[in-house]
């Protein structure tokens, strides 16, 4: 099948810019799991990705997700796939997050924390979830409302907030994104020692989802333990046929 080739080669060129990122930073590429952002494209493509053994498959909105994931598990019955969430989640939208996603890595205030363990509550209880949901803190590298995102300075107080449900919301580590048309290294640099102090109270919170298509060298480089690639792996958007 083309779209299977072209996702195999797209595969093997992202996979060889993660090693050859990790030798340069001396770490290991098994310390970088890789995180498909299937958005935009349909349910067969995850589905062939997860043929690859890419298994961590990651949307950001939810009203695309549910349906796709349903999908995938009919396509795909029996695979270990799970579902991340990534983009910036509405308090409305936690319980329907909750019956699909695994993990949540846009978690960026105390009224969403709150709203997601009310859902995970009332998933767990309705046996629409099997167990805790991972959380990640997206914190925020460029003040910029817009986009999400916890101040670094308010990381802490937030970690709590999640920690204080740690029976249903299980504390991670955090995520962030670059700031728009600026060098990533420095906001990578600040991300890492932002990572750092919340290690220091937090032990397990030790993932650190950083870097994209465009700057997964320079996350890796900073410590980033899982990168989320789109583009790279799947294509541009409305090139996506299976």
């Amino acid at each position: 099948m083309r779209r299977e080739a072209e996702l195999a080669d797209a595969l093997a060129a992202v996979r060889d810019r993660i090693a050859k990122a990790c030798a340069a930073a001396n770490r290991s590429p098994d310390e970088v799991r890789l995180l498909a952002v299937t958005k935009t494209f349909p349910a067969a493509d995850a589905a062939l990705l997860a043929d690859l053994g890419v298994t961590d498959l990651a949307e950001n909105r939810d009203q695309e997700a549910g349906a796709k994931a349903r999908e995938v598990a009919r396509l795909r019955p029996g695979a270990a796939i799970r579902w991340h969430m990534v983009g910036r989640l509405q308090r409305n939208k936690a319980r329907s997050v909750a019956r699909w996603a695994q993990e949540v890595q846009s978690v960026d205030s105390p009224r969403l924390v709150a709203a997601l363990a009310r859902a995970m509550r009332a998933a767990l209880d309705a046996g629409e979830a099997q167990r805790p949901l991972d959380v990640l803190l997206q914190a925020s590298l460029d003040n910029d409302p817009s986009r999400g995102g916890c101040p670094l300075d308010e990381l802490a107080e937030l970690a709590d907030q999640v920690t204080h449900n740690s029976e249903i919301l299980h504390l991670r580590g955090l995520m962030a994104v670059a700031p728009l048309g600026a060098d990533p290294a420095p906001a990578f640099e600040r991300l890492a020692r932002a990572a750092e102090r919340l290690r220091a109270n937090h032990p397990q919170a030790t993932e650190l989802s950083a870097g994209m298509s465009g700057d997964l060298e320079a996350a890796i480089a900073h410590g980033s333990t899982c990168v989320r690639v789109g583009t790279a792996l799947l294509g541009r958007r409305g090139l996506a046929s299976p």
